[in-house]
């Protein structure tokens, strides 16, 4: 059984509380002050304690500092005071307690506040120990998506070729990017990254290029460009779609050979930086409202990765939450949580489940995240999670797959950037189920 502890120096209150935590099947056990507390502690299983914070023999929060600091910092502490003051309840927080509750109770809340706090260490204790985790900034994931991501990138760190990598917000361009730097023989210059979209044209082109000293009002020397401090290394080029249409003609002189000019200035100079650039914006000349000069683009996707969002690979979910575990308080997600997890379907793609898995293990008082510490949006998703060990299911997916497939093919009399614009899919994993389901052979 259970034991909940309820350390509160009035004696009526503190009984009246035992009868409460008891009537949940708990046994509850009391102590008057914080000796009692400590002696209980040291000689009783306690699962969950209730803490009052002005006691006769001291602060309450005292003790809750020395549980968290102590061998039983995983049993949940409920914070109780009849003084509600902002910065009490900050300190309490701050300092590990699991909730913070004021007198006189709504004992309604008061006892699912117990229950979710002796639940909550029920699935700590019973969670597996973390497994090690990549170190932070690594890609990461199983599935048969990112293989192919990885493979992409190996062949694009052997090659000099520009590299344009697409997909959705969040998915993780940018750490694509990296990686194609790190493993690349440019590994040991620098990797300069440039974001297009957060600079009006004007200043943007000084940002690329630099500037002579008098170019404009307030360019009292001369300054290096991004183009040539990245050097003989690498110069990421993020949110490429939002380059100006005269900065891209300039782009694709640096691209061609040409070389360019600082503005102001008419020294010319040569780029030795490798580029690559990314977009979650159409580029591709077959796409409608297409945001890249058709030249500049087949300039900058020599090779092309196309990132998968998050919902077409939801088999790396328990992966990507458990690195972002890493430096939180948290270790483990529920699997009621887990589930609410992959049932999401992930809008903001891995940005966004970082930002949620963290935030939660912030808010959630203990080592396991639940429901309840997931955001309502999230904790809210519902749907059965295919299996993928079923056969049956699987022969059923490809069939209707392959069907959806061709129709969109159909009605675009075979655009295939159509089609999968339709589909809701990229290009690059269109091509490589038409391969799989062997659409469009013979």
């Amino acid at each position: 059984m259970t034991k909940v502890l309820v350390v509160e120096d009035e004696a009526g209150l503190r009984e009246a509380l035992i009868e409460a935590v008891q009537s949940l099947g708990h046994q509850g056990l009391g102590a008057p002050g914080l000796g009692d507390a400590r002696r209980l502690l040291e000689n009783e299983p306690i699962d969950c304690m209730l803490v009052d914070i002005r006691l006769r023999d001291g602060d309450g929060l005292d003790l809750l500092r020395e549980i968290r600091a102590g061998r039983h910092r995983d049993v949940p502490v409920i914070v109780a005071t009849a003084y509600g003051d902002s910065e009490r309840t900050i300190q309490a927080m701050r300092d590990g307690a699991f909730e913070y509750l004021t007198k006189p109770f709504d004992f309604k809340l008061l006892l699912s506040t117990v229950d979710r706090a002796v639940k909550q260490r029920a699935l700590a204790q019973a969670a597996p120990p973390p497994a090690p985790s990549p170190p932070r900034g690594d890609l990461v994931g199983s599935s048969a998506a990112m293989l192919g991501i990885w493979k992409l990138i190996g062949r694009a760190a052997a090659s000099e070729a520009p590299v344009l990598i697409t997909g959705e917000t969040g998915t993780g361009k940018e750490l694509v990017a990296r990686a194609v730097h790190r493993y690349s023989p440019r590994s040991g210059g620098p990797f300069v990254p440039v974001n297009l979209a957060a600079l009006p044209p004007t200043l943007l082109e000084s940002e690329l290029f630099g500037h002579e000293r008098g170019a404009f009002t307030g360019a009292q020397g001369r300054r290096a460009g991004r183009l040539e401090t990245a050097g003989a290394g690498t110069l990421f080029l993020d949110e490429i779609g939002d380059l100006d249409p005269a900065l891209q003609t300039k782009l694709l002189r640096v691209l061609s050979g040409g070389g360019y000019e600082r503005v102001g200035g008419d020294e010319r100079l040569d780029s030795r930086a490798r580029i690559v650039s990314a977009t979650h914006k159409p580029v591709h000349p077959d796409d409608k409202g297409c945001v890249l000069r058709e030249d500049l683009y087949y300039r900058l996707a020599v090779i092309e990765i196309e990132v998968p969002p998050l919902r077409e690979r939801k088999s790396d979910i328990p992966l990507l939450v458990a690195h972002a575990l890493g430096g939180t308080s948290a270790r483990a997600v529920s699997e009621a949580a887990m589930a609410r997890l992959l049932a999401y379907r992930w809008p903001g793609n891995v940005r966004e489940l970082v930002h949620v898995v963290q935030r939660a293990a912030a808010l959630a008082g203990g080592e396991i995240i639940d429901v309840p510490n997931l955001p309502d949006s999230v904790g809210a998703a519902r749907g059965a999670i295919a299996d993928d060990e079923s056969l049956n299911l699987r022969e059923a997916a490809a069939r209707l797959e392959k069907q959806l497939i061709v129709r969109a093919l159909e009605r675009t009399g075979g655009n295939r950037s159509e089609a999968a614009r339709l589909l809701g899919i990229g290009r690059t994993q269109l091509y490589a189920k038409m391969e799989e389901h062997k659409i469009g052979e013979g």
